[in-house]
């Protein structure tokens, strides 16, 4: 009997929920056709540079998925479902003061960590957990029947749980027990027809609609799949004439000549869907709720630290400016401070340190040269040596996520700001997943440093960053 090693396990995973999430919402269907089409019509324009962060087929393949769940027992369980697919926590992502709409939420997103791992299949979900124990958004009498309520509720039965450790530890099923896997966790996350207690749901959704869409009914379920496009803003005007009506704006960095960097997302709003409600005198009667979207992302490079503080000061910026202009677009205003402050070229962010490469031996540039024994990588970029290849940014922005979940809520919800809110951080992510959420820092700067190593072995030099040799002067 045939063995599916964990990225095999990932592969149908993905297709299977894409197939699942296409049935319940057709749009989706839409939105990866003309995904599909957009990438073939890019590539055709752009040759080899389209493939510059991914190739067309892991391009094309490509999904984020997105969960809510309720309370730390969920997110661990999930963690170990994810875990029989070869998905680790990666990042840690606080939505609660990322947006004016009140998005109780914590996050973390489960992807494969390793280069090889990725390029086979790069499926991702980011996962968010409900803040219950916020005052800013829930009484103490609320969170005691948001508890008692999350208690009671199973998302992931044993059968499916003790298979995902088995998969995990045996990095793998054989081919029987991988159809069971796959069948038991796609039914996970379906949209349950199980009628919603109706007074319950709206008195979540008065302190925010994602709260109720997480505590307020007896099951998860996809919120949003995700395909990736290499040119997003054309997908968002082809979406527009075929009259699927859009977010305000694409989140994220604004298009720009310069090279484009972490992430850009929108989606079409959420669609009215036909839900049956369970009343206080017992009947249960058809109604509507909106909490399902379709999301598009286009992936830029990975920042480093530095990068990203720089990123976060343009933002600051663009706000700044903003408040300053009324009736300016957002999109306009940051294209105006992203030109005036990021490096134009690839080169000049790993000349900077700002982005997150591997890099290639240039022998025709190496042979005009005589190098020292310890040479700063910045002096291997100037002179041609070291051509850098960008590292794909593989994770999230918080801001772009609440701005996708706002752009979808149909009321703001609300948020006692005078109190103080529950800390979360990574730490206490780890202790609830039961596995260390890792830092992506951490995974793109091992993916470079491996580089720079078998680079400095190729040319029998010693190679050090500008921050060490600055260090070493000192």
């Amino acid at each position: 009997m045939s063995f599916k090693p964990l990225w095999e396990l990932r592969a149908a995973f993905a297709k299977s929920l894409s197939t699942m999430y296409g049935s319940e919402v057709p749009a989706y269907n839409t939105l990866v056709d003309v995904s599909t089409q957009v990438n073939k019509e890019f590539l055709a324009v752009h040759g080899a540079a389209a493939e510059r962060l991914g190739t067309i087929s892991r391009v094309t393949a490509e999904r984020h998925g997105a969960i809510r769940v309720g309370s730390e027992r969920e997110m661990s369980q999930v963690a170990r479902v994810f875990a029989a697919f070869g998905m680790h926590p990666v990042g840690f992502y606080d939505l609660r003061d990322a947006s004016s709409s009140a998005v109780p939420v914590v996050s973390t997103a489960f992807r494969p960590i390793d280069s090889e791992e990725l390029a086979k299949n790069p499926f991702r979900v980011f996962t968010s957990m409900l803040a219950g124990e916020d005052p800013r958004f829930f009484d103490d009498e609320l969170q005691a029947e948001l508890r008692a309520f999350l208690d009671k509720r199973e998302l992931f039965g044993q059968e499916l749980l003790e298979l995902a450790d088995r998969s995990a530890s045996e990095g793998g099923l054989d081919e029987e027990s991988a159809q069971r896997l796959l069948a038991l966790a796609t039914a996970a996350f379906e949209l349950s027809g199980e009628p919603v207690n109706h007074q319950w749901y709206r008195r979540l959704e008065a302190i925010s609609a994602v709260a109720a869409d997480i505590g307020g009914v007896g099951s998860t379920h996809i919120n949003h799949l995700t395909p990736r496009v290499l040119d997003i803003d054309d997908l968002y005007r082809r979406m527009e004439a075929l009259g699927i009506e859009m977010i305000d704006e694409i989140q994220g960095p604004p298009r720009w000549d310069g090279p484009d960097v972490l992430l850009r997302q929108t989606s079409f709003r959420a669609l009215g869907e036909d839900r049956m409600f369970l009343h206080p005198d017992g009947s249960i009667k058809p109604g509507n709720l909106r909490v399902r979207f379709g999301e598009v992302e286009a992936r830029g490079i990975a920042l480093t630290p530095a990068g990203r503080d720089l990123y976060d000061r343009m933002v600051a910026e663009t706000d700044r400016r903003l408040k300053s202009q009324p009736g300016a677009k957002r999109t306009d205003v940051a294209r105006g401070v992203w030109e005036e402050n990021l490096p134009r070229t690839e080169k000049e962010l790993a000349e900077q340190g700002l982005a997150y490469f591997t890099f290639r031996l240039e022998r025709d540039a190496l042979a005009a040269t005589k190098l020292a024994a310890t040479v700063k990588l910045s002096e291997l970029i100037a002179q041609g040596i070291a051509v850098p290849e960008p590292i794909v940014y593989e994770d999230f922005l918080p801001r772009s996520a609440a701005g996708i979940f706002q752009s979808n809520l149909t009321e703001q919800g609300s948020k006692d700001e005078a109190r103080d809110g529950t800390n979360y951080d990574i730490d206490r992510m780890s202790e609830i997943v039961g596995n260390t959420v890792i830092d992506p820092n951490v995974l793109y700067q091992e993916q470079q440093d491996l580089s720079v190593a078998g680079l400095a072995r190729e040319l029998g030099i010693h190679i050090v960053s500008d921050a060490a040799a600055l260090d070493a002067a000192r």
